[in-house]
């Protein structure tokens, strides 16, 4: 497991050899054994493989120091365990959704890629890193909970609530797959609600889940 790795050294390990390093896989992932994780490109001479795995974190479990994504799971693993049939307990269900809530609003305005280069002194490329771009995060926030809870009226509300909140907070760029998402719950709940009362009640968005409408202003 890519436990982290170290941009700055790796960098001016590649500009010692006048190269680019491109890293194949994202901090977190599992590497088996005699897969590639570093590929060299160009240069004069080639570094030792010891030097670029030396500048490389390997362990056997995740951890969340260059893994933001870890956190956001573990998170969710909280949620969908609580919405299990043998906890049956949307309301932690919803303490977590705030909490993701608010990771996925400072996300949201990071300007997140999948894909990095970063450059040595003179501004030459010289490392290639993989990245996790904003509707990774969106759809590991809100995927599994949006499965598991849709039979829960108030985690429909507290998701659509959600939705609609990023809507009008996060830049244009990030919108289309906000807007996917909140298209996958309204399919969800029309699936799992056929009354029709019902159905209006899962689809109002809700900030509580259940407790707190939004409710137009006074004239």
């Amino acid at each position: 497991m890519i436990q982290a790795f170290h941009p700055g050294r790796l960098t001016a390990l590649a500009e010692r050899h006048d190269c680019v390093l491109l890293v194949t896989r994202l901090v977190g992932d599992y590497v088996p054994p005699g897969a590639v994780v570093v590929e060299v490109h160009g240069g004069t001479s080639a570094p030792e493989p010891q030097q670029v795995t030396g500048l490389i974190a390997f362990g056997s479990e995740r951890t969340i120091e260059q893994d933001p994504a870890f956190a956001l799971r573990v998170l969710v693993d909280i949620a969908i365990r609580a919405l299990s049939p043998a906890v049956n307990d949307p309301t932690t269900a919803v303490q977590v959704l705030n909490q993701i809530e608010s990771f996925l609003h400072t996300v949201g305005r990071a300007g997140l890629r999948d894909r990095y280069v970063l450059g040595d002194r003179h501004g030459t490329p010289r490392l290639v890193v993989q990245g996790r771009d904003w509707e990774d995060y969106l759809q590991l926030a809100v995927t599994e909970i949006r499965e598991y809870g849709t039979p829960s009226v108030q985690i429909c509300r507290r998701l659509r609530s959600l939705l609609e909140g990023l809507l009008t907070a996060l830049p244009p760029g990030t919108l289309p797959a906000v807007r996917t998402e909140l298209a996958l719950l309204r399919e969800a709940v029309e699936r799992e609600y056929p009354d029709p009362a019902r159905r209006a009640l899962a689809r109002t968005p809700d900030p509580q889940g259940i407790g707190a409408r939004h409710r137009p202003d006074a004239d």
